[in-house]
């Protein structure tokens, strides 16, 4: 025999003797694994490719047999090997992208589950794991399709149901994100995922008592779960019960050191508590395991806020909407405190507001309304949003109008969005002919109930601040909408047709720049008289000297003020300066801004911190102050009346934003526009010039009162009359628009 025939001879008898072991070494090994052997079937596929070490099947079974051990690191360089082997193996890809999934390495995943159902469409599973792939690489869309051909294959799959519901979560379709985790449930109603996103979906949905019932029953199930125990503290928490929420939450960060929602909730509590310190270590927690947390950033940016650090503020928001562009949240929050940023001015603010609106207001659909009567002279339907029904600052801005309505002219409908309620609610509630709790309703809900209610005019009270419903005026159920008094200083919706404001307030050559009509009433807002209190003489009389007051929010006092009135102290060595909020009662709060003072040469034994007091002893507090200093960039409203009504002019400063114009455009209106500065230099004159005049201050103290109260920004009868005048001439130029 030739030697090249013998070669040939050997060559055949060893691939029919490799082809013998291959075949009872795989028939062997797949006998194991079908009985759940996995040692085995390594044991077995090992030995073989000891023979064999190209034997694809091998290769594959191996690596399945590890991912079926948990074995998934393991189990990605046998499948790698394997689609190498044979990279038209649909099988082998999705494995391999199965494995890499439970990797975390999610990229990779899609890519080798993509090549798999190139080769063959048709796979559920396959789908249904690309779905999980897709969902970790927050790709909601994408994710969103997958599942939905997943179904579409395979409709009674429960998985592929609960992760479309996840999708949907992510893309905010919290009616759909409900349905689908339903129908997975009414596959298997024990399915705990599934259980878990209908009660998330509700959650979002304001569907509280549902939610809440939803996450007992997961809670039942899975008793240490702490991912859930911190999604039922956000229920909770949004509830407005906030010992529940914080027990929630201490028990999530307990069974889970590391949880990031449970530590987002701690911070949020800590802030409704009154507790910065707290807070901003919650927020740390988050932030040292993942930097780019946009809650956490979001979150640590209101921290900062609430301590005057507002440039800090404003540059963690911006950090959470690279992260995410459209998180609602940061730019809300953004916008909000844009308003006390030094050198942000109408174009900035606006800018900001517009923002909002193109990344996520725009994308909701807007009503079709049915068709009303036009005429121009019938009564209103006006429909008032907010979440201040309650306590609140905001809220003593609106009551008088509210109450003050012509009922033969306006039909009053309050829709409360805050589930906080309080002994002001009930004049809220006297006040309205119709009333709709609307905290527990969804978006859609309250926009289908202010189109089912027939409202003519809706009016927004809260602009950016919390509990607002901005979403529900992007949908514009109504066919007139404006802003007003909660939060005067525009929306940027392309669905808010007015604005009210004044002259001072909102200059005419900044008008271009809102998306709404401004509409001038006599001042940006009014308050009922306060004239119970009768004002004390001027303490200046006894101190022999002169006490200026802040009594405004923390977050309200700039650096800028803070030099301001230090120059001031200086200028005037004898003079003692109170600062009264109610977040003097935290201590970090109080030392940071006595340090900031201390830092500009104040000594602190020349400033006096209140803290929180009930309102009547707030007001008579005043008789502790002879001047108020008007904070900015972000100025007083209601405290400016308060002042005023106690006896107490204030200083003020025009800036180049509505919030830094309020106050001057109040004092104007009060008569007192001598008492408005235009720059640095004119509030140090102002302030001095009063100081020295401790006669005429004892006069002005108790006229200031009566003044205000006559005044057309006092007067509220008058303000609501002309408030009344702007609704009739909206809903004329609609009807007039409309039926031609």
């Amino acid at each position: 025999m030739s030697t090249v025939g013998s070669r040939a001879f050997q060559k055949a008898r060893q691939e029919k003797k490799q082809k013998k072991l291959v075949e009872t070494q795989l028939t062997a090994a797949y006998a194991a694994f079908r009985a759940g052997r996995q040692a085995d079937t390594q044991a077995l596929c090992a030995k073989l490719l000891q023979e064999v070490p190209t034997c694809f099947e091998a290769v594959h079974l191996l690596g399945v047999s590890l991912v079926s051990s948990a074995r998934f690191s393991d189990a990605t360089g046998f499948l790698t090997q394997a689609v190498a082997l044979e990279p038209n193996s649909a099988d082998a890809q999705s494995n391999l992208g199965w494995a890499l999934v439970n990797c975390d390495r999610y990229e990779e995943a899609r890519v080798a589950l993509e090549r798999s159902l190139v080769l063959r469409p048709n796979a559920p599973i396959t789908l249904r794991n690309l779905t999980i792939a897709l969902l970790r690489l927050k790709q909601g869309d994408a994710a969103l399709a997958a599942a939905t051909r997943a179904l579409e294959l395979k409709p009674d799959d429960v998985d592929s149901w609960c992760n479309r519901s996840v999708a949907e979560l992510m893309l905010r379709r919290w009616d759909a994100a409900a349905a689908s985790a339903e129908r997975a449930l009414t596959f298997n109603p024990t399915h705990f995922e599934a259980t878990v996103n209908k009660g998330l979906a509700h959650l979002e949905l304001h569907h509280f008592e549902l939610a809440e019932a939803t996450f007992n029953a997961a809670l039942a199930a899975r008793p240490a779960h702490a991912e859930l125990r911190a999604h039922r503290g956000r229920l909770y928490m949004l509830s407005g019960r906030t010992a529940e929420a914080e027990a929630d939450f201490d028990a999530a960060v307990t069974l889970d050191p590391r949880l990031q929602v449970g530590w987002q909730g701690k911070a949020q509590i800590c802030m409704i508590k009154g507790n910065v310190a707290q807070a901003m270590a919650a927020c740390k927690r988050v932030l040292d395991q993942n930097p780019t947390a946009q809650v956490a950033l979001t979150l640590l940016g209101a921290c900062l806020g609430r301590l005057g650090d507002i440039e800090g503020a404003i540059a963690r928001f911006d950090q959470a909407l690279t992260v995410q562009p459209d998180y609602d949240e940061a730019i809300t929050k953004k916008i909000f405190y844009l308003d006390f940023l030094s050198g942000a001015d109408f174009a900035v603010q606006q800018a900001a507001r517009h923002y909002w609106w193109v990344a996520v207001g725009s994308k909701f659909p807007r009503r079709k309304l049915s068709p009303r009567s036009l005429d121009p002279d019938r009564r209103l339907v006006v429909g008032y949003v907010s979440a201040d029904f309650r306590t609140h600052s905001a809220a003593f801005a609106f009551l008088p109008v509210l109450r003050g309505h012509d009922k033969a002219q306006v039909q009053v409908n309050c829709y409360s969005t805050s589930p906080r309620h309080d002994d002001f609610t009930t004049k809220f509630q006297s006040a309205a002919d119709v009333w709709v709790e609307a905290s527990n309703l969804s978006d859609d809900e309250l926009a289908d109930r202010i189109q089912a209610d027939g409202v003519d005019i809706l009016v927004d009270l809260s602009g950016y601040t919390t509990g607002m419903r901005m979403p529900v005026f992007a949908r514009k159920p109504a066919p007139i909408q404006v802003t007003a008094w909660g939060s005067g200083t525009g929306t940027g919706l392309a669905t808010m047709d007015y604005f009210f404001a004044d002259p001072v307030t909102v200059p005419e050559s900044v008008r271009p720049l809102f998306a709404e009509h401004v509409h001038d009433l006599p001042s940006v807002i009014t308050i009922d008289p306060l004239l119970d209190i009768p004002p004390s003489p001027p303490p200046m009389l006894q101190n022999g000297h002169v006490t200026f007051g802040v009594y405004n929010r923390i977050d309200k006092i700039s650096d800028e003020a803070i030099a301001l009135w230090a120059r001031l102290l200086g200028e005037v060595p004898d003079a003692q300066l109170v600062i009264k909020h109610l977040a003097l009662n935290d201590a970090l709060v109080r030392d940071g801004l006595i340090g900031r003072f201390v830092t500009q040469g104040v000594p602190d034994a020349r400033l006096v911190c209140l803290g929180a007091s009930e309102r009547s002893e707030h007001l008579r507090s005043y008789d502790r102050i002879d001047i108020a200093l008007d904070p900015f960039p972000q100025n007083g409203g209601i405290s400016t009346f308060e002042s005023l009504y106690m006896g107490v002019p204030v200083v003020a400063k025009l800036g180049r934003g509505a919030a830094s114009r309020a106050a001057g455009g109040i004092l104007t209106a009060a008569g007192l526009a001598d008492w408005v500065a235009d720059d640095d230099d004119g509030y140090i004159r102002i302030a001095k010039s009063f100081a020295a005049q401790p006669e005429l201050l004892a006069k002005l103290r108790p006229e200031l009162p009566g003044m205000v109260a006559r005044s057309p920004a006092g007067d509220v009868a008058n303000y609501t009359r002309c408030v009344e005048g702007a609704y009739r001439q909206f809903w004329r130029d609609h009807c007039a628009k409309a039926g031609a």
